[in-house]
């Protein structure tokens, strides 16, 4: 595969189901390369996109991403734990625009990455964002349309923008 080809999406379908053992629907938009990963059992909706040409993209066993979901790993990459959601229209973002210098145009000021961990057993619910940075502990939940940064402890509910914990599991 060269990074960064265009790959029709049946010889994507067809590819991860014999390397990964996962599903990926034919109208998802996959880049096929060595910084991508998928556990066995993963099932990728139609609409999705998966970039890893940046960084690396790890996804665990079992994981299941709803319609239109996209991830885009920055340089620090993305790593996604076993057995978890992500219902529709969830963007997880691994990297940031710089805009510290008011002299520079914000488009030439380059990017950052500082990566993004979610742990086992999480569902994120859909139209929510996962920025640059963050991290998801095991068993976490999160609310429908919900924007979350930081640092977040295991077996929590989280809700809102910013998301803040509403709930802990027990």
């Amino acid at each position: 595969m060269i990074p960064g080809a265009y790959t029709p999406g049946l010889f994507t379908t067809v590819y991860c189901y014999f390397k990964y053992k996962s599903r990926v629907s034919p109208r998802a938009e996959i880049d096929v390369s060595k910084l991508l990963s998928m556990g066995e059992g993963t099932n990728i909706s139609s609409f999705c996109q998966l970039k890893a040409r940046h960084g690396v993209l790890r996804l665990g066993r079992n994981v299941g991403v709803g319609v239109g979901c996209s991830f885009s790993p920055g340089e620090k990459g993305v790593t996604i734990g076993d057995n978890c959601l992500f219902g529709p229209y969830v963007l997880v973002v691994g990297s940031n625009y710089r805009y510290d210098r008011l002299d520079i145009p914000l488009v030439e000021q380059g990017s950052s990455s500082k990566g993004i961990e979610i742990g086992e057993n999480v569902w994120i619910g859909g139209n929510s964002v996962v920025l640059d940075g963050t991290t998801i502990g095991n068993n976490v939940i999160v609310a429908s349309g919900s924007v979350v940064s930081g640092h977040i402890p295991d077996n929590v509910i989280l809700q809102g923008n910013p998301a803040k914990e509403i709930f802990r599991r027990r």
